[in-house]
């Protein structure tokens, strides 16, 4: 199976960016979905954005426009830029890839579809 590690989190004043990064190790199949999730303190786990093998992308209502989800094939490496962030962004994110998938139309808006996840990196936005 597929390994992932999440980096790129910290610490932004409002109105700021971020750059996340997953990174996989292992083979990579040519039909998956990858997302990212995040999850606030004592609040649901949710979906944020997925992108398939391609490249069609799914976002929350919430990020639409603020942030992009995008993949490096050579490098085995998801990423998640994060513009014009808010304090309700702030989260535990996590990157998780549905290896078995065609596209994400079975994945989205589905934690229990995804079979890999990595530790999770932290966002905090401050007012």
């Amino acid at each position: 199976q597929v390994q992932l590690r999440e980096s790129g989190g910290g610490s932004v004043q409002s109105g700021g960016s971020l750059r996340l990064s997953c990174q996989a190790s292992g083979p990579i199949y040519s039909t998956y979905c990858w997302a990212w999730f995040r999850q606030a303190p004592g609040k649901e786990r949710e979906g944020v954005a997925a992108i398939d093998g391609d490249d069609i992308t799914t976002y929350a209502d919430s990020v639409k426009g603020r942030f992009t989800i995008s993949q490096d094939s050579a490098n085995d490496t998801l990423y998640l830029q994060m513009d014009s962030l808010k304090p309700e962004d702030t989260a535990m994110y996590y990157c998780a890839e549905d290896a078995v998938a065609d596209d994400c139309s079975r994945s989205w808006g589905s934690a229990t579809a995804f079979g890999d996840w990595g530790q999770g990196t932290q966002v905090t936005v401050s007012s």
